[in-house]
């Protein structure tokens, strides 16, 4: 028996709610989208209930993420979970680009399902799962919480984007993405193991009481620096082939045109900006006092980026195959800033992230409303002559696909310039003038649809081309115009943004 007054009573840790919150809020969503469709049989209300759950759970989670930004504007960041989660302006900045991109996809997505039959409370909650998986990936300040993020949101884009059981396209792209998605989540974790062996530790940034990646290689000369090396080799790996960046990217264009496109313009948005915060936070949080051995692994992704999706997108005649090789061209100018290395480097990716995914959401809005019922009009044939049967759609298109090139007044063109910028300062001109190159190429074909769409002949198109714009995916379009516009023409106060979001928790 142990006596009573030997008994250590040990205080309870202390657990920050709020820290979790928005991660919470929209697993919560999810789990009861699965507990209501448990209950009810498949219907029409049965998915307008869930429809509703999501939207109440994302803006709950986006409330939560404002409550979040108060707290640091008033405390600073903060670590959380032993040093595991760091809140800070870059976590607020890069949530609020998951979640505006999820909603936008929620939309498309309600339209998409109704229009093709597959009303299915499960999809619902399978985006929610992803983009829980998305905002703790922009929180991570440990390798093993990347990791766990990473297969969270992942899982869930793999049955998405096979969820049409019904198109070969989407099964097989379901398969290729689970392939080589598990692949490259293996090579990140044989990464972990080879830091933490080099290391130690798998935290990127500590305090004395908690040791991290940082703090170890700041403090102590590793004579051996292999295990490290080939460490954030396989880690770059990894978040390399989440972030479509070449010569990691061979799923993309396949997954790009098999999925269903709101799923699409999902990963091309929200999963970009996710991938991005890790390698961000990996790079310059964990491993800033070696940017002079990773920057040049940085310099050649985004080089091989930028040619390989600027010119495997001129050949390419399947709109999303071409928006797929985009995508992969575009992630290498976001890797441009990164290989700046400096504050403003930093803040040009940031708002890049910010930029592209009003941009590329626009744009695949329109092709998931242009495919109509069945989900398979993607040829660029389709988009002759759009612009005289329904010149609103065609001018939206021709609109999104500019920005993207880098049109003046456009959120494009102010994106372009500052990772531009940030090079030029960082005296990076080799990269400067592969990036003016590439965009130069890009211009192209993004001029080419443009002029499928208002110089050619329909032909045999016209008579059965009869597309209706839904409330949800006209919302979307309106919302990222305007949103691209307001990048283009008065950023100053989401520069400033990005700015303040790279001031990372130290």
């Amino acid at each position: 028996m142990i006596a009573v007054d030997t008994i250590q009573h040990v205080a309870t840790p202390h657990v920050d709610t709020l820290s979790y919150l928005p991660e919470a809020l929209l697993g919560g969503a999810a789990i009861l989208i699965v507990l209501l469709r448990s209950m009810m049989r498949r219907s029409a209300k049965a998915f307008g209930i869930s429809v509703a759950i999501a939207f109440v759970g994302l803006l709950a989670s986006g409330a939560a993420v404002i409550a979040q930004w108060h707290r640091i504007e008033t405390d600073g960041a903060y670590a959380a979970f032993n040093g595991m989660v760091a809140i800070d302006g870059f976590r607020v900045f890069l949530a609020a680009v998951v979640l505006g991109a999820t909603a936008a996809a929620l939309l498309l997505s309600v339209a998409y399902l109704h229009r093709e039959g597959l009303e299915a409370p499960e999809y619902l909650a399978l985006m929610l799962l992803s983009a829980l998986g998305m905002l703790a990936m922009t929180a991570a300040n440990d390798l093993l919480v990347v990791f766990v993020a990473l297969e969270v949101l992942s899982i869930a884009l793999y049955v998405l984007t096979a969820f049409d059981r019904r198109r070969l396209t989407s099964q097989e792209a379901g398969l290729k993405y689970f392939v080589l998605g598990a692949f490259s989540s293996a090579v990140f974790l044989y990464g972990v193991a080879l830091v933490y062996g080099a290391t130690g530790t798998t935290r990127l940034v500590g305090t004395k009481a908690l040791p991290s990646i940082a703090g170890f290689l700041a403090s102590n000369t590793l004579l051996d620096q292999g295990a490290l090396f080939a460490g954030l080799a396989l880690l770059l790996v990894g978040l390399a082939f989440k972030i479509a960046a070449a010569p990691f990217h061979m799923w993309t264009p396949d997954v790009y045109q098999g999925a269903p496109t709101p799923v699409t313009a999902f990963m091309a948005s929200a999963t970009k900006a996710a991938g991005f915060a890790a390698i961000l936070r990996v790079l310059l949080s964990g491993l800033s006092i070696y940017r002079l051995d990773w920057r040049p692994a940085i310099f050649g992704l985004a080089v091989l980026s930028l040619l390989v999706g600027s010119i495997a997108a001129l050949v390419q005649n399947d709109i999303k195959r071409m928006l797929a090789y985009s995508s992969i061209a575009h992630a290498g100018y976001i890797l441009i800033g990164l290989e700046a290395a400096t504050s403003r480097g930093r803040a040009a990716s940031l708002f890049y992230l910010l930029s592209y995914a009003a941009m590329v959401v626009g744009a695949f809005a329109v092709v998931a409303v242009v495919s109509r019922r069945g989900d398979d009009r993607h040829s660029l044939d389709d988009y002759r002559g759009l612009a005289a049967q329904h010149p609103m759609l065609a001018g939206l298109l021709a609109f999104f696909l500019l920005a993207q090139a880098g049109v003046p007044f456009t959120g494009g063109f102010v994106a372009k310039l500052n990772v531009f910028a940030a090079a030029a300062d960082a005296r990076q001109y080799a990269l400067l003038l592969v990036g003016v190159l590439a965009a130069a190429i890009a211009a192209f074909f993004y001029l080419r649809v443009v002029v499928l769409m208002y110089m050619s002949d329909p032909g045999d198109a016209a008579p059965s081309r009869r597309i209706r714009v839904d409330a949800a995916s006209g919302l979307v379009l309106l919302l990222a115009l305007t949103f691209t516009i307001e990048l283009g023409v008065i950023p100053a106060a989401y520069l400033d943004w990005a700015r303040h979001a790279t001031l990372l928790f130290s």
